[in-house]
């Protein structure tokens, strides 16, 4: 079968299958209630699964709900000291339990009596599809932690847990989709795992690759039985149910070979990035929140160069305060421990809807209304989220960056708006960091085209090419039928990074790439001879590409 390598290396081992349980609406499972009482699971329900217009049995629903809160509280801190690096994936949900929004809205569900384990899917089912509604790939698999958290608290109702490994040996798992918590709870015996859903951006798939373990998601697995043998290739994708006895030899000494390789990897984590000639590159991560830098330092990151905002405005009913602001970007500052930041400001728009905004349905979301555009509309969001930015600077090396950039008109309008933040800032006696940089991402062939005035008010770019492709092509990269007309290596898309590149130096500013082309290892030797010197990917392409920098020579 053929999936997606979400992270490399070859594993083979048995099938540990794990199926979901079923859950029809409207079923009851009882449990057990702070006071150590068992709600009465006999109550009647009528068509369509509502509780008793009973006051007392609702207020025990309720009673319900927050007993399942604590023990999923203390089941999530209990697996939080086992996860090490990958802690902080699992406190999102540890947040997300006690947001007052969250238990609003369950609440709410259950005194218009839904039972209590059919208010938390209703609830995590609303906030999924938020998410899932979203075109960005990163901002879609967050959906995943929304999912384990509700799944958690469905689990505590239900009186369930993953199953123990079946015996000795090493296992991969195969399940439908594996959550961030069962990832980092599963057992040292299990060698990779295998997902229908799933893709390379979930916090299951980070976790994956921090641990080291070979996944691959994207493959049908109805047909994998427990006990099979299985030997996956987290790289190609590639997986095998029952091999021959010639194929597992083979995938033995493939996985000898990448081990080999991986010790080498892990030797260039500490070393500067730096050409056979002396030149000095530096490699940065993208990264979406805290817990992502922690996994893009374990690769040998040097710093940020995009921290994507956009999922503090997702998982809730209403705008973050400045302070909620202040506080997430201060944490991710204080985890980059003095290495440079670059806050990209708020992404959203017509393809990453936010209920709560009243942002209209667009036919071409792409060309819409979203990013820059929605900030200058609407200074109070956009002064909100730039003094929080400017207030969390002085605990690292900040960096403001403003996405979807057509011309100079813009940059000037966005500036502006900094520097009000600033004054609003002196006024209220706040400090931060005065000198703090302020910079484009080069995402509009119009920005491309005009980057030698940009470059006389920007302070630096970062080429999004994932945007400006699409964008030269006119290719809508999430259209399968035309998908494989997108070409980050076409003549007109290269051409355009060259100029960008060309007029950052010639008028003094650094230029760096965020774009998925500057994790792609084959293209390094490409951007390295156009000038680039900035690259930001996501974590595990940092050693791949400076394994191409350290023997590469740039005259």
């Amino acid at each position: 079968m053929k999936g997606i390598g979400v992270s490399p290396g070859i594993a083979i081992g048995r099938a540990w299958v794990l199926r979901a349980k079923a859950r029809a609406a409207g079923t009851r499972s009882g449990g057990a209630l702070p006071d150590g009482g068992l709600l009465p699971n006999d109550y009647p329900l009528p068509t369509g699964g509502l509780l008793p217009n009973d006051a007392t049995v609702i207020e025990r629903e309720v009673d319900l709900y927050r007993g399942a809160v604590e023990e999923a509280a203390v089941s999530l801190e209990r697996l939080m000291e086992q996860a090490g690096d990958a802690a902080e994936i699992l406190g999102v949900q540890l947040e997300l339990l006690y947001d007052p929004l969250w238990e609003s809205e369950v609440i709410d569900r259950i005194r218009r009596r839904s039972p209590a384990r059919e208010a938390v899917l209703g609830a995590t089912e609303r906030v999924m599809n938020m998410f899932l509604e979203m075109e960005d790939a990163y901002m879609r698999e967050r959906s995943a932690d929304i999912r384990d958290m509700g799944n958690r608290l469905v689990r505590v109702l239900d009186g369930g847990a993953l199953d123990a490994l079946p015996g000795e040996g090493e296992w991969i798992v195969v399940a439908e989709e594996l959550t961030p918590s069962d990832t980092i709870g599963l057992g040292s015996r299990v060698v990779g795992f295998v997902t229908q859903a799933g893709g390379a951006t979930s916090h299951a798939a980070i976790v994956a690759r921090l641990r080291g373990l070979p996944a691959v998601t994207g493959v049908s697995t109805a047909t994998v039985a427990d006990g099979d043998w299985v030997a996956l290739d987290g790289e190609t994708g590639i997986v095998l149910v029952n091999p021959s006895l010639a194929e597992l030899g083979e995938y033995s000494l493939k996985k000898q070979a990448f081990a080999e390789r991986r010790r080498l990897l892990a030797t260039l984590k500490d070393r500067e990035a730096v050409t056979l000639d002396g030149v000095r590159i530096e490699l940065l991560a993208n990264i979406g929140s805290a817990a992502d830098m922690e996994v893009s330092l374990a690769q040998g990151a040097e710093g940020v160069g995009l921290l994507r905002t956009e999922l503090l405005f997702m998982d809730r009913d209403t705008l973050p305060t400045e302070e909620e602001q202040f506080q997430f970007y201060k944490r991710v500052l204080l985890h980059a421990a003095g290495r440079p930041v670059t806050i990209r400001t708020l992404d959203i728009g017509g393809d990453k809807p936010l209920p709560y905004m009243d942002l209209m349905p667009e036919a071409n979301p792409f060309l819409g209304y979203r990013a820059i555009r929605i900030c200058l509309d609407r200074p109070a969001l956009f002064l909100t989220q730039l003094r929080a930015i400017l207030r969390a600077s002085i605990f690292g090396k900040c960096r403001i960056m403003f996405p979807m950039i057509s011309g100079v008109r813009e940059l000037l309008q966005a500036k502006a708006f900094v520097a009000v933040a600033q004054e609003d800032l002196r006024a209220a006696g706040q400090p931060f960091d005065e000198a703090v940089p302020v910079g484009v991402m080069i995402e509009i062939p119009s920005a491309a085209l005009t980057a030698d005035v940009l470059a006389q008010t920007a302070d630096f770019f970062s080429i999004g090419t994932n945007d400006l492709t699409q964008y030269v092509l006119a290719v809508d990269r999430m259209n399968e039928q035309i998908a494989g007309l997108y070409d980050p290596y076409h003549p007109a898309v290269l051409r355009l990074i060259r100029e960008v590149i060309m007029q950052g130096h010639k008028h003094g500013i650094p230029v760096g790439m965020c774009g998925e082309l500057a994790g792609d290892p084959r293209a390094t030797e490409l951007l390295l001879g156009m000038g680039l010197r900035e690259f930001s990917m996501t974590a595990g392409s940092i050693p791949l590409v400076k394994e191409v920098i350290l023997q590469f020579k740039t005259v």
